[in-house]
């Protein structure tokens, strides 16, 4: 059967989060729904990576297999235009034919999020539910200066969550950058697999940076405690967006990336 590789963007405010769950609306659940209503065929679509209830997304990667060969620049409009009848929050940005052994999340070598943070005395209008409003000012050198405490190879314990499915909390942090523009705090993050609510772990505890009440000593002390107990606050998902998947250039054969771990959770 075809395989297709889709870029996908979404609001993740109206969705229980990416995996299709009975307790709510899901995207994959959106975007099996439109592949039903444009071809009949019941398929179920493979993500690099889940989001948790209200996290957005800028670049997740997908892919289905299909019984009819597609041009892809028309399986993507017609998908849209499902989508868009259904009144989903959801866009189809790529579809790219591929080989059969491609798989959007084994054979991802990085995935790329970032989480928003708005730091002003005004609360939100235009951005409510698409960042974290904090009201206070926050330095975000300092926080930066904590972040790279965290870059590396580390039993990440304290940042993920209790319902953390994941076999191991060891995990290689290749970035954890905090920049500035104006009153937008952007923290960037990169890794071939996240944890559970790890990114939004490491937000709520540099903020905590940034208000002073925490330096970067206690940042790296609270990595080494390699206890939930103690991170900080787990920032909420309003702010957090998936960005980019990373693949190898040319996927030749059916082996796949050295992995931390194969049990990904990426419900960050």
């Amino acid at each position: 059967m075809p395989r297709f590789r889709m870029t996908v963007e979404y609001d993740g405010g109206p969705y229980v989060g990416w995996q299709r769950q009975e307790n709510g609306p899901s995207v994959q659940g959106a975007i099996e729904a439109a592949v039903l209503s444009l071809t009949g065929e019941t398929v179920s679509v493979r993500g690099a990576g889940r989001t948790d209830s209200g996290v957005h997304a800028m670049g997740q990667v997908i892919h289905a297999d299909l019984s009819k060969d597609w041009s892809p620049y028309k399986l993507q409009n017609a998908l849209n235009a499902h989508l868009r009848l259904a009144g989903e929050r959801v866009s189809i940005l790529d579809v790219e034919a591929v080989p059969e052994f491609f798989d959007a999340r084994f054979s991802a070598l990085r995935r790329h999020y970032l989480y928003r943070i708005v730091s002003r005395r005004a609360p939100l209008a235009l951005e409510a539910g698409k960042a974290w409003w904090v009201p206070k000012a926050l330095d975000h050198e300092v926080m930066h200066a904590a972040a790279q405490r965290l870059v590396g190879r580390h039993d990440f314990s304290t940042f993920r969550s209790a319902h953390c499915q994941a076999n191991s909390p060891v995990r290689t942090l290749d970035r954890l950058d905090v920049t500035r523009n104006g009153e937008l705090i952007e923290i960037r993050a990169t890794a071939q697999s996240f944890l559970h609510n790890q990114i939004r772990s490491f937000a709520g505890t540099l903020k905590l940076a940034g208000e002073g009440k925490w330096t970067p000593d206690d940042v790296e002390a609270a990595l080494q405690a390699r206890d939930r107990k103690a991170c900080g606050p787990v920032a909420p998902p309003d702010g957090l967006y998936f960005m980019q998947v990373d693949y190898p250039d040319v996927i030749t054969d059916r082996r796949r990336p050295i992995s931390d771990t194969d049990d990904d959770a990426d419900l960050s």
